[in-house]
């Protein structure tokens, strides 16, 4: 039987999402990042921490706790083969942004996501190096918020009562996305775009990513889009709520998992963005665990959206193949 999201005050369960946030950040910034016996959970480039496995079982904790009857998703305690349900699910990444947590490069995020019916609701989004916080719930917007500028409690701003040292802001208290006055979207040649290595270094998915690299970047006179520069700064969900905000303008990605990109699609799309099939199928409509995926920031009226998406779909080398 289906659970419908107007069942569930998403409103609590948002500030217990940020309550957790703040606290696994705390986690995150007093630990010293130790790799596990293995250190790697697929090969070189896919690391893996004590601090990774330590804040997941806090975060599952505490939601198994308030929520005993919903499902959990987490990176480090997903089984090869789950498949996210229609139940309400947290979809959970304690540390988006391991390998910069391992070289202390401060692009690092709690990803709390929500799905009721497998559709992205509630989420959460925190890094505690920088006390950037990001927030959304379907229908209700989405908003950010700097933790280490808050100003002290008052009537607008509630304490979390299992640890008063932790504040929690209400979900229209901070600056609604996007941060830019929206406007119609111009082509790829104006554009910033996200990309990311990921730790999958071969094969078909490797070729595809480095061609249309190479394409993107390339000058118009040799077949390129010229985009205005590219960045892959290691965090999925940080590189979602950057393209919700609008100082990204597209976030190109293959590889991802749902608890990669759940709680910034719902951050994105609040704020007017769109993710689609990350390969140029014409797929507008994915499931959050699709794994390849293209998101375009917000734009007046969606003017320019569908032709920018367009424009990238025109310009991808090949295929990805990544299994659900």
């Amino acid at each position: 039987m289906s659970t419908f999201a107007g069942d569930i005050d998403l409103g609590l369960l948002r500030d217990r999402l940020v309550a957790i946030a703040l606290r696994a950040g705390r986690m995150i910034t007093s630990a010293k990042p130790t790799t596990t016996s293995s250190g790697t959970k697929k090969n070189s480039a896919d690391l893996v921490t004590e601090t990774d496995q330590a804040v997941e079982a806090y975060i599952s904790s505490e939601l198994g706790t308030l929520y005993p009857d919903f499902a959990f998703m987490g990176e480090e305690t997903y089984v090869p083969g789950q498949k996210l349900g229609n139940e309400p699910t947290f979809v959970v990444d304690p540390i988006d942004g391991t390998t910069n947590f391992v070289h202390r490069f401060p692009y690092v995020s709690v990803s709390l996501g929500f799905a009721v019916n497998k559709v992205p609701t509630v989420g959460v989004v925190y890094n505690p190096f920088t006390g950037r916080l990001y927030s959304g719930i379907k229908g209700r917007g989405s908003f950010v918020f700097d933790i280490d500028k808050q100003q002290p409690l008052d009537e607008k701003t509630r304490t979390d009562t299992t640890d008063g040292q932790v504040q929690v802001p209400r979900e229209d208290e901070g600056t609604k996305l996007p941060v830019k006055e929206l406007a119609p979207l111009g082509g790829l040649d104006e554009c910033v775009v996200a990309i990311e290595f990921g730790s999958d270094r071969g094969g078909q998915n490797w070729k595809t990513k480095t061609d249309t690299w190479a394409r993107l970047g390339r000058r118009k006179e040799d077949g390129g889009a010229m985009v205005h520069s590219a960045r892959a700064l290691g965090s999925a969900a940080l590189n979602l709520c950057g393209v919700a905000e609008g100082v990204l303008d597209l976030y190109w990605e293959g590889g991802c998992w749902a608890w990669d990109v759940c709680a910034g699609w719902v951050i994105l799309t609040e704020a007017g963005g769109l993710v689609v099939d990350g390969n140029p199928s014409g797929v507008w409509e994915i499931p959050v665990d699709h794994r390849k995926y293209l998101a375009v920031k917000g734009a007046k009226d969606g003017e320019g959206q569908k032709e920018l998406v367009n424009e990238f779909w025109g310009y991808i080398e090949g295929e990805m193949i990544y299994e659900h």
